[in-house]
Parts: structure tokens; C-alpha cells; sequence
């Protein structure tokens, strides 16, 4: 089990990572467009979707640089 932990599997430790925080990350990006939206007096249904979209990718962005740069750190001492 040991061996697992080793710089040589950082990509993919990164990518675990990233993959388990995507799901949270994505909602949470996504209320708060929704909430936004809100504020401003936009009509929800019409622009839900595009949100939801958008909130898709920079959910994948950040979960990925995120982990990335944790795992880095993580396995460099």
C-alpha cells in the first residue's frame, strides 16, 4: 500500500482528487450563480441551464488545479 504514495503516482492521485470534488465544487458554483441571478431580477428557468453549464467547466478547472497543486505539495517532502 505504501508504494501507491509515491511521487510517481501524483498525476493520478491528482485526478482522484479532482474527480471526487467536482460534483460538490459544481453545485456550489452553481447556487451561487443561481443566487446571483436571483438578486439581479433574471428569470431563472430561461438562463438555468447556461448556468449550470458554466458552472460545469470552472468546476473542472478548479477542481483540477486544485488538486494539482495539493498533490504537488503534498508529495514533495
Amino acid at each position: 500500500m505504501e508504494a501507491l504514495f509515491n511521487p510517481t503516482y501524483q498525476p493520478i492521485w491528482a485526478l482522484v482528487l479532482a474527480l471526487a470534488l467536482f460534483l460538490p465544487i459544481r453545485r456550489l458554483i452553481w447556487v451561487l450563480y443561481m443566487r446571483r441571478a436571483q438578486k439581479r431580477g433574471e428569470d431563472l428557468e430561461e438562463i438555468g441551464s447556461r448556468l449550470f453549464r458554466r458552472s460545469t467547466i470552472t468546476a473542472a478547472l478548479l477542481a483540477l488545479v486544485f488538486s494539482y497543486m495539493y498533490t504537488a505539495y503534498l508529495f514533495q517532502g
